[in-house]
């Protein structure tokens, strides 16, 4: 899936171990430089499913074009209906 106007963001370490990860983005295949990292992907989409809280969590920018493209507006849809137990 690739998304207009993509927003990035890096993590000091890596989130996975406190959430279950839904979706990842693998950086080895988009920049060179971010081979730096300790592990190969970074998580876009996860739910914690830790909390209490049916939460799903979107780490893919905030461009309004997202909701221009098809597969977003299933994902978040998606994610609706699993947040109301559906």
């Amino acid at each position: 899936y690739i998304h207009p106007d993509d927003e990035w963001y890096t993590y000091d370490k890596s989130p996975r171990c406190n959430v279950h990860v839904l979706a990842h983005v693998d950086e080895y295949s988009l920049y060179s430089w971010l081979r730096t990292l300790r592990w190969e992907t970074d998580p876009v989409v996860w739910v914690n499913e830790s909390k209490k809280a049916r939460n799903v969590y979107f780490q893919i920018g905030h461009s309004k074009k997202l909701y221009e493209t098809e597969d977003f507006t299933k994902m978040f849809r998606n994610a609706i209906q699993w947040t109301l137990g559906k």
